[in-house]
């Protein structure tokens, strides 16, 4: 939807769900992490919060503000033992990708997928368990020098871009 046509109770629901409930768990999780001696968090946030999208405005607002929590906590609790890093998520086979295919063309999403998935150089829709992988590796000891991140997986899409 255009920037100038979303309401301020969509505006508030995107921040609320994106952004504040970011906020939320990594100020609790932190706070349990103090007291543990150190851990690891991983958000998530979407290739959209590397940039703009056209329709997807505010969405992509929250998750930019995603990467600036976790690069901002990444810098704060470094010396407490606390890793902070992002996935930046590009499009995984999951019931919100198929409702936004649906949305665009309720007659023929297979149409919609088909166009998105030739632009993306892998020319496929990522599997969660490819997202989930790389969060488990971001939460391991072989990530352990690793915080601040920016984790990009989304088959290249946005590789021309960065």
């Amino acid at each position: 939807m255009p920037l100038a046509d979303v309401e301020e109770t969509d505006f508030d629901r995107q921040m609320s769900v994106n952004l504040k409930g970011i906020w939320l768990c990594m100020k609790y999780q932190i706070r349990q992490m103090l007291q543990q001696g150190g851990g690891s968090i991983v958000n998530i946030s979407s290739i959209n919060g590397l940039g703009g999208a056209q329709g997807a405005s505010v969405y992509s607002a929250a998750k930019s503000g995603i990467l600036g929590l976790t690069k901002s906590a990444a810098q704060e609790y470094a010396t407490s033992g606390i890793r902070v890093n992002a996935l930046c998520a590009g499009a995984f086979r999951t019931p919100m990708l198929e409702g936004v295919f649906a949305k665009a063309n309720p007659l023929a999403p297979s149409e919609v997928e088909n166009r998105y998935t030739s632009i993306i150089p892998m020319q496929r829709i990522g599997n969660p368990t490819e997202a989930a992988e790389a969060i488990l590796w971001l939460l391991s000891d072989q990530a352990s020098y690793v915080t601040g991140h920016s984790m990009i997986v989304d088959g290249g899409f946005s590789s021309s871009t960065r």
